[in-house]
């Protein structure tokens, strides 16, 4: 999501007429999106940004601006902190980005913009995709969370939720199907509640009903998709409107990213997330029903205030048998502003680290033997191009998202789809040979 974002500000500032360069020595202009959701990506962000003030004392003209989360949270006081910075940007201002880097350029004064809107920010379906030859594009169809879960801080930075028109979203990804792109990731800090926040299509959520299966189906009509992926949706919205189109809308990848976060309800119930293990698993469990095939990724937190041994055994057992073939296992750590952050973190650090690793290397076991069953069977993988660790293989990406590295015969292009039969599998790569 936040790529999305960097790519609308990168588009918003070359058609004012800036150009993007690839080394920041190089650049006149330096814009920081950042992240909220953990401590150590603001860490991380406030690190680099210091770094930078280095270069700013050898190039005094340098402009450097903050945006994201960051900024939102932030705001004003970053400057006290950072004071070589020029401009803060927050999460709802980012179509403002232009004019508040040529006002700087102009007058050379610090500004800050960080008001939040109830309303979708202009200029969001802008894009550099398709002017840099790309197969697949993001596309940003709501924004925000209403959902409050305890240890979260963008129900804060992002706002309320709030959706775009459907026929916005069709037109441009139908516009982005014109130019060449062939797969489309849908965006939204909830994704799964599109629809819900009061702007069209206005459906009350019941079985029978899923704005977002719509919103699935419109854009699986437009000639030239060939996959549709999406993240991150919420399991309170799973229901049987939305697990039908998944399984059902031969474009939507079989590919669900479904967060987890604990698999012990008395831990669920002080996250603040209105769902109990079982009904998790009743979800899951519907979806492979209907596509055997179908991967799962999940998000995890391991030491939330309060967890007992018997609360990570349940996570433990849920996630084996769910059977995640991917997942993002974070360490608890408060957030200042949460609910969470009143609460005792009574965890220790190294029962933290102990049960993040064994979660891992469960995580890997599943994966290789996930893997090796597809040796033998033939796989579709999109072309994304060289692989990052031998330039003189490519590597791409399959309907379930497996990462597939295969000799190119010569005539591969980027965006081509090609057929690969697996010969070898690791936990986190299939190999094997185009036929």
């Amino acid at each position: 999501m936040n790529e999305r974002d960097s790519e609308t500000a990168a588009a918003l500032l070359s058609a004012r007429g800036y150009r993007i360069c690839n080394d920041e020595l190089d650049a006149d202009i330096i814009i920081f999106n950042t992240c909220s959701v953990r401590d150590q990506a603001e860490r991380k962000a406030v690190g680099k940004i210091g770094i930078i003030k280095k270069i700013k004392r050898e190039k005094t003209a340098l402009i450097i601006g903050v945006m994201g989360c960051m900024a939102q949270r932030r705001g004003e006081e970053l400057f006290k902190e950072l004071p070589h910075l020029d401009f803060i940007l927050g999460t709802d201002q980012l179509h403002s980005i232009a004019e508040i880097v040529d006002e700087i350029v102009k007058n050379r004064r610090k500004l800050v913009a960080d008001a939040q809107n109830s309303s979708f920010p202009d200029s969001i379906d802008t894009h550099m995709a398709v002017e840099t030859g790309d197969f697949s594009a993001y596309i940003a169809v709501m924004r925000g969370c209403n959902r409050f879960c305890s240890y979260c801080i963008v129900p804060y930075v992002r706002g309320r939720e709030k959706s775009r028109l459907m026929d916005d979203i069709v037109k441009e990804a139908r516009l982005l199907a014109e130019k060449g792109i062939k797969e489309i990731m849908l965006l939204g800090q909830n994704v799964a509640a599109y629809g819900h926040d009061g702007m069209p299509p206005p459906k009350s959520m019941s079985e029978g009903d899923s704005p977002f299966g719509e919103l699935l189906a419109a854009v699986s009509e437009i000639e030239g998709i060939k996959r549709i992926r999406f993240t991150s949706p919420h399991p309170a919205y799973f229901n049987d409107a939305l697990i039908n189109a998944i399984v059902s809308l031969p474009k939507v990848c079989k590919s669900v990213h479904l967060p987890l976060q604990s698999g012990s309800d008395s831990i669920l119930k002080a996250m603040n997330r209105p769902y109990t293990a079982e009904r998790f698993y009743e979800i899951a469990s519907k979806l492979r029903s209907l596509c055997p095939d179908i991967t799962f990724s999940t998000d995890v937190i391991v030491g939330f205030p309060g967890e007992t041994e018997e609360d990570f055994i349940a996570t433990r057992e849920l996630m084996n048998k769910v059977g995640f073939e991917n997942a993002f296992i974070f360490k608890y750590s408060p957030r200042s502003g949460t609910a969470s952050a009143k609460m005792n973190d009574d965890v220790p650090q190294e029962l933290k680290e102990a049960r993040n690793k064994i979660l891992l290397e469960d995580l890997s076991k599943r994966a290789a033997e996930s893997n090796r069953k597809l040796v033998g069977e033939t796989v579709e993988v999109l072309v994304e191009g060289p692989s990052k660790r031998n330039v003189e293989r490519w590597s791409g990406h399959t309907d379930s998202k497996r990462l597939a590295v295969f000799d190119n015969p010569g005539n591969l292009k980027v965006g081509d789809f090609v057929q690969v039969k697996v010969t070898r599998a690791s936990s986190s790569t299939i190999f094997g040979d185009i036929l």
